[in-house]
């Protein structure tokens, strides 16, 4: 059985990783970066206290010694299901079985200055330009006379009330109140203001009333500025509009507030549902083809009573998905009967600060907060990597961290113009 998978993501590669070794079935793994990474930790990763190396791994060193399986580097541009094919931008790929795990990308709701002037926090790219456009307007903050420019450079608006938008609001916070009063003592941080916006009334929507109630309160003792019914509705000269006809003047849109799916050429329009995501049976079987599959954040899947509007796009979903895949793929083999797909909810969690952390568990209904809660996201996060390597680096830094209340990381390092060309 050959089968190929598109995405290396966390749906992606546990599906790989499920179906090692098996005599019968040779997985081909493809996709556009030649590393995994973990998507939780890219706001640490852009705010300096983990190194990218921290939180990604090559596949090809991953895949070394595993008999069936193989990566390809390699971009996807369409697909031919009635040739069971696909066209990458280096080559082609037969199929027997074709498995989407492409996750999804930055939604900006159709605002297109947005897109073009924010600064996005999905992919390892994103967070290392954050990184280093930070650094540069710090840079530039530390020389600049003019108070009103400097203060432009300085406030940072976080929009999306998510976990990515929660932590890194949180970190800039503890960034303001330490290191930049160590390490640009010219600087007036009082110039300087975080500001974390959503569009609905609560910050965590899917978590419980406790867990937004205890992030707010403990942003705004950080200090942070937290407006919720707040939607963006434009960014234009440094300046960031609000539906209630509000404004803020920054440097440094940061855009955590939205995702959606990606469309594939060859993937009829019928087979997408709500979101662009691709609509699939209980057994994660796309509409409308046969031997074409859809996994994580780039599918809903029907059936679920629990979950009528489709699963949450998080990765608990994901794993599970390419786990329960792996098994089916494998009792295909063996002419065995399918396992529908069932989620199991195993909780929610976000991290605020050093210390500050907030957990769901949903049986029993359990509610963590403070440092109790900072340990359990710790140590699942650390966890869920994909190597020890990664476990052991993001340890140390994270004591590093911890105890110094600093990190060493703060370079800004970005290609020349000559390798940007190529």
């Amino acid at each position: 059985m050959n089968i190929v998978i598109i995405g290396g993501g966390f749906a992606g590669i546990n599906l790989a990783k499920e179906l090692v070794n098996h005599p019968d079935i040779q997985v081909t793994l493809v996709d556009k970066n030649n590393y995994n990474f973990f998507p939780p930790l890219i706001y640490q990763v852009a705010t300096a206290f983990l190194e990218p190396s921290s939180i990604s791994y090559p596949y090809r060193k991953f895949f070394a010694g595993k008999k069936n399986l193989q990566f390809r580097l390699g971009e996807l541009l369409s697909v031919v299901p009635a040739e069971n094919k696909i066209i990458l931008n280096n080559g082609e790929l037969s199929y027997d079985h074709l498995v989407f795990a492409t996750g999804a990308e930055t939604s900006y709701f159709g605002m297109e200055n947005v897109m073009k002037n924010a600064i996005p926090m999905k992919t390892l790219n994103d967070a290392i330009e954050m990184r280093n456009t930070l650094l540069k307007n710090l840079e530039k903050a530390a020389i600049c006379k003019d108070m009103r420019k400097r203060r432009k450079l300085l406030t940072i608006v976080v929009a999306g009330g998510g976990p990515t938008g929660v932590e890194v609001s949180g970190m800039f916070a503890e960034m303001r109140k330490s290191i930049l009063l160590k390490e640009y003592p010219e600087l007036d941080t009082s110039a300087s203001n975080v500001y974390l916006v959503d569009g609905g009334d609560a910050l965590l929507a899917p978590m419980s009333k406790e867990s937004q109630k205890d992030t707010l309160d403990a942003l705004t003792k950080l200090g942070v500025v937290v407006k919720l019914n707040t939607k963006v509705v434009d960014y234009v000269d440094d300046t960031v509009f609000f539906e209630s006809g509000e404004t803020i003047k920054t440097k440094n849109l940061i855009w955590a507030a939205g995702v959606s799916a990606k469309i594939f050429e060859g993937i009829p329009q019928e087979s997408y549902g709500r979101g662009r995501r691709m609509a699939t049976d209980q057994y994660n079987k796309v509409n409308g083809l046969e031997n074409v599959y859809a996994i994580g954040d780039t599918a809903i899947l029907a059936g679920d009573k629990n979950f009528p509007n489709g699963h949450p796009q998080v990765a608990q979903v994901a794993i599970q998905q390419g786990l329960n895949l792996a098994k089916n793929f494998k009792a295909m083999t063996k002419n065995k009967p399918l396992n529908p797909f069932t989620y199991k909810d195993k909780g929610s969690m976000a991290i605020i600060g050093k210390a500050k952390a907030v957990v769901d568990l949903p049986s029993p209904k359990w509610h963590f907060k403070g440092f109790f809660a900072w340990i359990i996201w710790l140590f699942i996060h650390l966890i869920s990597l994909i190597t020890y390597r990664n476990r052991l680096n993001t340890f140390w830094n994270w004591m590093v961290a911890y105890f110094a209340r600093d990190q060493s990381l703060r370079m800004i390092i970005r290609p020349d113009k000559r390798s940007q060309e190529k």
